[in-house]
């Protein structure tokens, strides 16, 4: 046994492997956790642009419902169909739907999306501070073990001097022909080294317990605490990401049931629309209350020319030369060059074709009874609410007026009399035109003759003349009032009559009751050319004259805008208003 070494030589440990297995597991722990933070980010970026979606999807139905709304007056009078009805509750429901369709991404983008980027940097920061933590402690431990790979090394280099020194001795101390003091010497020199070994098998025996305690600690207490946060912090983003899920499901389920009423909605929309209903509707909106023609005549050609020279000959003697032929609504009367448009010739009157080009007059003669009655009723009810609405600001004014008149601090009153003057204007004309369009609808719905309603509206003239207001509007007005389109008018006069002689200026006085048609119309006007009836037409009132389909007449006044054209019977003299529309004529 060499002297002053134990009997025990230690050999030092080598926790190199599992350092570097540890480290391994410390990098795996270190790549997870930000694969971790990536994937909360991809998450939030997933809902953010769910939320884009979701907002351009709403964006397009609203803009689809928008095109889709009626857009002009035309569309806006087709919703009183059911089928549209249905349609535009369709269009409204759906124009719902989007609106929640931008509440999911609304409420996604505050409560979910906010949250998730908040949680995306919590984790960060959490992680930089437990990685950092981590690396402290693995370089304390990289530390301990340095300085105990230092001690090692310096026991083994004592080590080997000491083994050198020994085998020096060893071989002295055989040669006998070494000195005594050669021999001291190299005892000397091995026991130094001896100790010199000894004391650095010591401190590496210290430093290999204080490592060993040092990784020991490391790896059963330093390190699992990191990890063990590691792991707190990671259950926990995924907990917070279970959160977001599940609030996103909640979020869209919360607008379902909205959803499914407003498809409910869509079916009863559809449940709504009535086929029969609208049926209804066309018919009454397109009825025009012309009957039925009757059954089309055979015509000799022949006997049409020989009857028309025969009767233009008669003209011709009792007028001027004749400078041209002019032929009213594309046709003479003979049967070849006469048009029948539409169905049996129904749509060929002058009335349906400007109900079918919106060629409306004032008192919607070129419509069909049905519709023009519609019209006019229409029409009255506007002006009743205007006159209404300027009624009420009239009493409006005339009561502050009393107010001030009472307190004139509060304001002039003589600040209103024009206002009232200019009010009063306003109602005298909307109430004269009321009567106007009432007149219009008497005329419609047959109440008197052309003959009686003519003299009716030249009385009301006069009245009107007579009580008028000082005000130029209101007489303005009331002759307005007096020439109602849609029946003879007052400018139907006689013409041996002069122009100055007419009822304009009311030099003639009013018509008489009792004044006959004769007198209205007398005998000898000159002819201005002739007819045939394209309908049969019964005279109902006095003024007006029967005619039967394919009959011959003398024009003798000509059609003054109100449907109705003044003819004679030749065989028979006999004189009297037709409808125009009921006429084919030939004018010299």
């Amino acid at each position: 046994m060499i002297p002053g070494r134990s009997d025990v030589i230690l050999v030092p440990m080598k926790p190199s492997s599992l350092l570097r297995q540890m480290k391994d597991q410390y990098d795996n722990v270190a790549s997870h956790t930000q694969k971790g933070i990536d994937f909360c980010e991809r998450f939030g970026q997933f809902v953010k642009e769910r939320c884009q979606i979701e907002v351009k999807y709403a964006g397009e139905l609203k803009k689809l419902v928008k095109k889709y709304q009626p857009a002009n007056k035309k569309e806006d009078e087709e919703s009183a169909f059911s089928v549209v009805q249905g349609f535009l509750a369709m269009l409204k429901e759906v124009h719902d739907i989007a609106g929640q369709h931008e509440l999911i991404s609304e409420n996604m983008a505050s409560s979910v999306i906010k949250e998730v980027l908040s949680l995306a940097h919590e984790v960060k920061q959490e992680r930089k501070k437990h990685l950092q933590e981590a690396q402290k402690l693995q370089q304390q431990l990289n530390l301990s073990i340095q300085q105990l790979d230092k001690c090692k090394g310096k026991y083994e280099k004592a080590f080997k001097e000491m083994e050198k020194a020994v085998d020096n001795y060893k071989r002295a101390d055989a040669d006998i022909n070494l000195s005594r003091a050669e021999v001291e010497k190299h005892k000397n020199t091995s026991h130094i080294k001896t100790q010199q070994c000894d004391e650095l098998k010591n401190d590496y025996a210290a430093q290999l317990q204080t490592t060993n305690k040092h990784q020991q600690e490391h790896y059963t207490v330093l390190m699992p605490q990191v990890f063990s946060q590691l792991q707190e912090m990671d259950e926990k983003r995924i907990t917070e990401l279970q959160r977001f899920i599940k609030e996103c499901g909640d979020i869209e389920r919360n607008v379902i049931p909205i959803i499914n009423t407003c498809i409910d909605g869509i079916h009863n929309a559809a449940n709504s629309v009535n086929p029969s209903k609208d049926s209804e509707l066309v018919i009454e909106k397109y009825k025009s209350g012309f009957q039925a023609p009757g059954d089309i005549p055979f015509e000799d050609l022949n006997q049409v020319f020989h009857g028309s020279d025969s009767s233009l000959n008669s003209s011709k003697s009792s007028t001027v030369n004749v400078s041209r032929t002019e032929t009213f609504k594309g046709g003479t009367v003979s049967g070849k060059n006469k048009k029948r448009g539409g169905l049996f010739g129904i749509f060929s009157s002058s009335k349906i074709i400007g109900f079918l080009t919106d060629e409306t007059k004032e008192d919607f003669s070129n419509l069909p009874p049905t519709q023009r009655k519609k019209k006019l009723n229409k029409k009255i009810e506007e002006l009743r609410i205007a006159i209404a609405k300027e009624t009420a600001e009239r009493d409006g004014m005339i009561k502050m007026q009393e107010v001030y008149q009472q307190n004139p601090a509060l304001g002039d009153a003589s600040s209103l009399d024009k206002q009232l003057e200019e009010n009063a204007q306003k109602l005298d004309l909307l109430r004269q035109e009321c009567q106007k369009f009432e007149g219009y609808l008497a005329e419609a719905e047959g109440q008197g003759t052309p003959q009686s309603d003519r003299k009716k509206r030249n009385s009301m003239t006069d009245e009107s003349v007579t009580s008028r207001s000082t005000s130029d509007l209101g007489s303005m007005g009331s002759q307005q009032r007096a020439s109602a389109p849609g029946t003879p008018l007052q400018q139907h006069q006689s013409y041996n009559e002069s122009p100055d002689s007419g009822i304009q200026g009311n030099s003639r006085g009013q018509f008489d009751a009792q004044d006959s048609f004769e007198e209205d119309v007398p005998e000898g006007v000159p002819v201005l050319g002739v007819c045939v009836a394209v309908y049969p037409f019964e005279a109902t009132n006095d003024g007006s004259v029967s005619m039967a389909q394919g009959e011959q007449f003398s024009i003798i006044e000509t059609d003054q805008g109100d449907g109705w054209t003044l003819v004679r019977r030749e065989a028979t003299g006999e004189e009297g208003f037709v409808p125009t529309s009921y006429i084919e004529a030939t004018y010299y």
